[in-house]
């Protein structure tokens, strides 16, 4: 509905689990490595817990995305299986038989220890190839305890010197209760990893959002005021999926209106109309009081949080488009602190020349251009990243006459192209929708303004 008017090609907040829209924060990330850690170590038993709709399935089907060829990976989303229906999907999956086998009944006289004994032939197959094979079981603190023992037998197929099966179990927080429960201590004890996710803080609210917008279309045709971040925040308590259903009412109340800034009373709103519970509210005070997210955890963030400069991807080729057909370029610019609008030199804060493309750089790296001064939160958000991550940003402002002024984000200056050249590959593999490139420094500067 709209999705046409915001010029989106999907629903941002879908609650499906797609994995292209893990936005990966401080806790995500790290649950995200921890699993490739215990993956490629062969850890055996791994535990993800966290509170509904904290992403947790969207987090197992990322992992399972980019698990390399030689993994093997079996996935079970609906815990209440019977041992046999177990070990069949995950025979299934592996692909030692198929959904016709089960369909034609072929395996309905394979007795539980057949299937166990040819998953084990097949585990032994995969050690002289130097593959692997995984399973993760969603939900799983709906599994009874007689499917849990289950797999704690299953953790038992091994060498002398390796596991053959890495067993992942993500679930609700009540799955650490559950596995400390005297009679599943057997399998309790050989957890070698447990990791709980957490819910976005305030700041990375912001970032999230900015990031499903990006990944939805990368529309700039709408934005969400900061109040409108912070609100968002506070009625969610940092859930993701709570954050995902009060965007997209909010969304559809700011398309009724046909608005392209989301305020704080959309976003009220659209809480009301979900008849969100209060509970949320005291965790979202807990959440403002926790400490700020650390300058190093920046770098795991760099996918979502530098994406909001994609938004204007589009903007920034018709500027381009408009540079390159201009022959009369302007003055020198005036770059200036985000959020901090002057008139001339003399208003300058002090920090002011650090945003000045210095003169002697041959090469710089386009980021983002942002109409000015309305890209300012986008704005802010991808300085923020850069400089966490250690780029000097500078800006320039450019007159674009009928498309008015727009301000360009720029990261380093630089003299060797290979440098650069080396730079602008990792910014653009660990962010591919940004599409950030190396520019000479007289394009960067072409057009500018002065205020």
């Amino acid at each position: 509905m709209y999705e046409d008017y915001y010029g989106l090609a999907e629903k941002p907040f879908s609650l499906t689990p797609d994995p292209k829209y893990l936005y990966r924060s401080q806790s995500h990330a790290n649950a995200f490595e921890l699993l490739q850690y215990a993956i490629e170590r062969r850890e055996g038993f791994v535990v993800v817990t966290g509170d509904i709709g904290t992403g947790k399935t969207t987090l197992c089907r990322a992992l399972l995305e980019q698990i390399d060829r030689n993994t093997f990976t079996a996935l079970v989303l609906n815990p209440f299986l019977s041992e046999e229906d177990l070990l069949k999907r995950i025979l299934q999956d592996f692909g030692v038989i198929s959904r016709d086998d089960l369909k034609a009944g072929r395996t309905a006289g394979v007795t539980k220890q057949d299937m166990i004994d040819t998953l084990y032939e097949f585990l032994l197959g995969l050690v002289p190839l130097k593959a692997g094979a995984v399973l993760v079981i969603d939900e799983a603190q709906n599994l009874p305890h007689h499917v849990l023992e289950q797999i704690r037998i299953l953790s038992n197929l091994e060498t002398d010197k390796e596991k053959l099966l890495q067993i992942i179990l993500v679930g609700q927080l009540n799955l650490r209760t559950l596995l400390r429960s005297p009679e599943l201590r057997q399998l309790d004890q050989r957890v070698s990893i447990r990791y709980e996710l957490q819910p976005l803080d305030e700041e990375t609210v912001a970032a999230y959002v900015a990031h499903r917008l990006t990944i939805a279309g990368g529309s700039a045709a709408v934005a969400f005021t900061a109040k409108a971040l912070a609100q968002v925040h506070r009625l969610s308590g940092g859930v993701p999926r709570l954050i995902n259903l009060i965007c997209d009412r909010a969304l559809l109340a700011g398309f009724s209106l046909r608005a392209s800034r989301i305020t704080p009373e959309m976003v009220r709103h659209a809480a009301e109309s979900l008849d969100l519970p209060s509970a949320a509210l005291p965790r979202a005070k807990w959440l403002t009081r926790r400490a700020p997210l650390p300058v190093g955890a920046a770098v795991v963030l760099l996918g979502a949080a530098l994406a909001v400069g994609a938004s204007a991807l589009l903007y920034e080729r018709l500027e381009m488009d408009a540079l390159e057909a201009s022959t009369t370029p302007s003055t020198a610019a005036v770059p200036e602190r985000i959020g901090v609008p002057v008139a001339s030199d003399t208003h300058l804060p002090s920090a002011a020349p650090n945003r000045r493309l210095p003169r002697d750089a041959a090469l710089t790296i386009l980021v983002g251009s942002y109409p000015w001064p309305d890209g300012d939160s986008e704005i802010r958000s991808v300085t923020a990243w850069l400089e966490a991550t250690g780029y000097h940003v500078y800006y320039v402002q450019v007159d674009l006459g009928s498309q008015g002024i727009w301000r360009r984000v720029l990261a380093g200056a630089y003299t060797d192209p290979n440098v650069a050249q080396v730079e602008v590959a990792r910014m653009n593999a660990a962010a591919p929708a940004l599409e950030a490139r190396i520019v000479t420094s007289a394009m960067a500067r072409g057009a500018e303004t002065r205020q």
